[in-house]
């Protein structure tokens, strides 16, 4: 009988004699992912799969612990803000970048600089409070701010504002460094094989490398979700990331492997392109809000792992709050709403990365859910490595996407999906000038019960225009071989390989 393989059943096929070597290798880690990696230059991407990567190639000033919940020394041994909270100055320790030469103050302005004031930076808006930036030694940082600012050593913690050697590049320039970086974190990139794997090897020079057991780490791209899950049990892989809510049960079972269930921030949400109409509608808007099953999607999807989401802001993260006007499920309420906007018939073309086992169900039930109050949904299966583009480009009605928090204040997030900066609030080009105010005076207040109360406002403003459509939050879920310790996230995502081992 001759029978047609599935583009899922060739890359295993492949992926058999692509792996094995790697997976048995002495101290090298093989983690397979989804997607390839982007690009090395820290600026110039909002991905997790770029940050998750290079959280262990470069380091911070300032980290965050592994329970997410306080800041930690990172390059700065120690620091102090003075009374006005306007001066913050940082002690670097002893540290070298893969190439041998020394981390200076120097390094840690010239990187805080270029995410200030690039082009090409993604974040220049959460850095523009900086003012001023000298360095009195080699091993001293002080940095000025045009004001006070609550998030402000938190945001030195973002992998984006890792810092990188000015000599390096200075020399390489930004598309050869972003391509092999030279950086202080515990592992270097060896190599970069586009479309299927970056190399990591330990960095001898890391400051810590004595504590790091490991001798290398791969990141493999198996886009297809089952295909990774049959790597990881055939012995082809370590471990792996992004395990479908529908294996976790059975994944469980096998005696030869440990499913790793992390606390995260995690939160999935349905983009609207509000510069097309009649997503502009804010009718419309409420409308979808409430012809979608939040709850069915939970049960249906995630089989109840995850849990409904109510706000931008995760459940137990600060400033969360529960009082922000979220809507039920109300199919009725949305045909009102459809005929109130009077807008007719709607069909919408909605971004569906291919291969994801969850969004391409999400999908499906979202086609239903609004097909049962007459908005038709196009579904363009798209590889994800093509879906941000089309995002940023605008070329997009409707997508799912998922944020995981990079720092402990909600700054971060609002300001990349509420404030009005370069990232067009997360690509929807939502509009509102009051809630673009309130996102900068979150940022200058102090006083913590003020600050709460004003992200209260955020988020139920933000809610009442259907800014995007919140839909859950769930855990980090990753699958490894026994044999391997300490793997695994915090709650922001970071992945503690200098900590792991591997111990077959």
């Amino acid at each position: 009988m001759i029978r047609k393989l599935t583009r899922a059943a060739m890359l295993g096929l492949a992926m058999t004699t692509a792996l094995v070597s790697v997976a048995e290798a002495q101290g090298v880690l093989s983690i397979g992912r989804r997607e390839d990696s982007t690009t090395f230059d820290p600026i110039a991407t909002a991905q997790n799969i770029d940050f998750w990567v290079f959280s262990n190639v470069f380091d911070v000033l300032v980290r965050v612990d592994k329970a997410g919940q306080n800041l930690l020394p990172g390059l700065a041994e120690s620091w102090e803000v003075s009374p006005d909270a306007l001066s913050y100055t940082f002690h670097l320790r002893d540290a070298k970048f893969s190439d041998g030469t020394a981390v200076t103050a120097e390094d840690a302005a010239y990187s805080l600089t270029r995410i200030r004031d690039s082009e090409l930076s993604l974040w220049s808006d959460s850095y523009k409070i900086i003012k001023d930036i000298q360095t009195p030694d080699a091993k001293t940082l002080v940095i000025t701010l045009n004001g006070p600012s609550a998030p402000f050593l938190s945001t030195l913690a973002m992998p984006g504002a890792s810092i990188i050697s000015k000599a390096a590049m200075e020399s390489m320039g930004e598309e050869a460094f972003a391509e092999k970086p030279v950086g202080s974190g515990a592992f270097m990139v060896d190599e970069w094989r586009r479309g299927d794997r970056v190399i990591l090897k330990k960095n001898p020079n890391y400051w810590d490398a004595t504590d790091v057991s490991l001798d290398g780490v791969e990141w493999i791209s198996v886009p297809d979700d089952n295909t990774r899950m049959l790597a990881v049990q055939a012995g082809e892989l370590d471990a792996a990331i992004y395990v479908p809510f529908s294996r976790v049960e059975e994944l469980k079972k096998d005696a030869k492997l440990n499913v790793i269930v992390d606390p995260s921030t995690r939160e999935d949400h349905l983009l609207m392109n509000q510069q097309h109409a009649p997503l502009d509608n804010v009718k419309v808007r409420q409308a979808l809000d409430y012809a979608v099953d939040k709850q069915a999607i939970v049960d249906t999807v995630t089989f109840g792992i995850g849990e409904v989401a109510n706000s931008y802001i995760p459940k137990g993260a600060l400033y969360h709050s529960d009082a922000n006007g979220a809507r039920g499920f109300d199919p009725a309420k949305a045909k009102e709403l459809l005929t109130e906007a009077g807008v007719g018939p709607i069909t919408l073309n909605y971004v569906v990365n291919a291969g994801n086992e969850v969004d391409e169900q999400i999908a499906v039930l979202l086609q239903q859910q609004l097909g049962a109050v007459g908005v038709t949904l196009n579904l363009q299966k798209m590889d994800p490595s093509q879906t941000w583009d089309m995002l940023v480009n605008g070329e997009y009605d409707l997508s799912v996407m998922y944020w995981t928090n990079d720092i402990l204040d909600p700054d971060q997030k609002t300001t990349f999906v509420l404030g009005h900066d370069v990232n067009q609030n997360y690509m929807t080009r939502y509009q509102n000038e009051t809630v673009k105010t309130l996102v900068a005076e979150t940022r200058l207040e102090m006083d913590p019960t003020k600050r709460e109360a004003l992200y209260a406002e955020i988020q139920k403003t933000a809610k009442a225009d259907v800014h995007w459509i919140d839909l859950y939050y769930s855990p980090y879920l990753s699958v490894t071989r026994k044999g391997i310790e300490n793997f695994g996230q915090n709650p922001l995502g970071r992945f503690y390989l200098e900590e792991t081992k591997k111990t077959y």
